[in-house]
């Protein structure tokens, strides 16, 4: 049992309770523009009415709207990379904790701030340029999952044949939590990270003893 208490227990560590993103009045207004009507369906003059500033002044310190996308991934993928590094760091060299603590901040994260993780669906609006940068960060969060689920399978805890590949698919089911999560909803953040947890260990072929743990470790939470 005293294994089981590291899975959703522990000290109130920074990665599973980051503080809001720091965002302007501008991108904070972008931000929700953007989140209720698509990043197509959002104007500048949208976004400068509910500021309470002229369309030049949006443009003074943002050269367009893709700009302010920009600003808004950038910030949001930034912050994803430094929880992740965070989780990791708590982990140490343990590969099933470094794997669980993982799936737990990228979850948690996505519950958490869920406008911002939800706008990573106009990535396809960006320029060339834009999109390469933003891509090549997110790439970074896959190398790091597909890097902890290589660990596992080369410490026998984990069984699956394509790292990578399996990676893409955990990250794919993380992301949509950003779609449906409401806060005020019937089920916590933590009660969603604790069944996330759940299914992951699955699809990596986890040994019955950390599934085992892992649902200790989830009965736990309070819902």
């Amino acid at each position: 049992m005293a294994r089981a208490a590291k899975v959703l227990a522990g000290p109130q560590a920074t990665w599973r309770n980051a503080p809001d993103l720091e965002l302007t009045p501008i991108l904070s207004h972008t931000l929700d523009a953007f989140y209720e009507n698509g990043y197509h369906g959002t104007s500048v003059r949208d976004i400068a009415r509910r500021v309470g500033l002229t369309v030049p002044a949006i443009y003074y310190h943002h050269e367009n709207k893709e700009a302010l996308l920009m600003a808004l991934l950038d910030r949001s993928i930034d912050a994803v990379l430094g929880l992740c590094d965070e989780a990791l760091a708590a982990a140490g060299d343990d590969p099933e904790q470094r794997f669980l603590n993982l799936i737990e901040c990228l979850v948690l994260f996505m519950a958490h701030s869920t406008k911002i993780a939800y706008i990573d669906r106009d990535i396809r609006a960006l320029s060339p340029a834009n999109y390469k940068a933003y891509s090549a960060k997110r790439r970074r969060v896959e190398r790091l999952m597909a890097g902890v689920i290589s660990g596992g399978v080369e410490a026998g805890i984990f069984d699956v044949t394509a790292p990578t590949d399996t990676a893409r698919a955990l990250l794919g089911m993380v992301q949509s939590v950003a779609a449906w999560f409401q806060p005020e909803g019937r089920l916590p953040a933590q009660v969603v990270a604790a069944q996330y947890l759940d299914v992951s260990a699955h699809a990596v072929g986890a040994t019955p003893a950390i599934l085992r743990r892992v649902r200790e470790g989830s009965a736990a939470v309070p819902a």
